[in-house]
């Protein structure tokens, strides 16, 4: 019999009516009727091709087929139990792993995170730097923090950190020269050149030029004094989002993580 095709239920309805020997005190173990168990046992018994019961003046036996059958049937339930408990402590609302574009790891992710720990200590996150475009279906994540477009992928959504904008900032009193970032920057004459915004925001925050970047990662910055505008801000049409595939939305601890970092839809 092919696996997929295994009556696993008429099975737990046999385990129950072969522990009791009785179809009512089965049934009232499984909380369906006697009838119900009935007809389970006869339809697993068409199935198999097997009789499963006799009935004799002393109520229900079983046939040695079923008695030579039932210590690797109950195994089989302790593993099929064992597997469900450990596919849960996998979803354990203890354990996340997180993949973050690195410009945000530092100047957003981070401080936000290392607050909420310290409200969840018994917590295990695990945060991975993302370096291109998420693949869900080849990285075992809870949650993705990527920037750029909205996320198009079947089956994954996501929840924009907020209106994004480029804003030009530079550290008090530091010098004019621009730090150009991203694939499209200009190598012009006296540039500073960054691998990516949060590079460049840290270039800034040294003191060695101004940089435009994302808004998101430059206004904590901004409000504590270690930088200042040097320009208005440009909209854009990019921002960070943090994504999953809908089963990790469902997931409670993706949903307080969410909360959190973002706080909920409708605050």
């Amino acid at each position: 019999m092919r696996r997929s095709l295994l009556p696993l239920n008429a099975l737990r309805v046999f385990d129950a009516a072969a522990r009791t020997l009785s179809f009512t005190r089965a049934a009232d173990e499984l909380a369906v009727t006697p009838a119900a168990v009935g007809q389970q046992v006869r339809a697993l018994e068409e199935t198999l091709g097997v009789v499963l019961f006799r009935r004799t003046p002393k109520g229900l036996e079983l046939t040695p087929e079923a008695e030579d059958a039932m210590p690797a049937l109950r195994d089989g339930f302790a593993l099929l139990e064992e597997a469900v408990r450990r596919l849960q402590a996998g979803q354990a609302a203890g354990r996340l792993t997180l993949a973050a574009a690195r410009p945000a790891l530092r100047h957003w992710l981070l401080p936000r995170l290392a607050a909420w720990l310290a409200d969840h200590p018994e917590t295990t996150v695990r945060v991975v730097p993302l370096d291109g475009p998420v693949d869900f279906g080849q990285a075992n994540l809870d949650l993705a923090l990527h920037w750029g477009a909205p996320p198009d992928a079947e089956g994954v959504f996501g929840r924009r950190l907020g209106e994004e904008a480029l804003v030009p900032v530079a550290a008090p009193g530091g010098g004019g020269r621009p730090i150009r970032w991203g694939g499209g920057a200009m190598d012009e004459s006296g540039a500073l050149l960054a691998a990516d915004a949060g590079e460049a925001l840290d270039m800034a925050l040294a003191g060695l030029g101004v940089a435009e970047v994302p808004q998101t990662l430059a206004a904590p910055h901004l409000a504590a004094g270690r930088l200042e505008a040097r320009g208005s801000p440009r909209p854009c049409a990019e921002a960070f989002w943090l994504c999953a595939p809908a089963p990790q939305w469902k997931s409670a601890k993706v949903r307080q993580l969410v909360d959190a970092l973002i706080g909920p839809v409708g605050r």
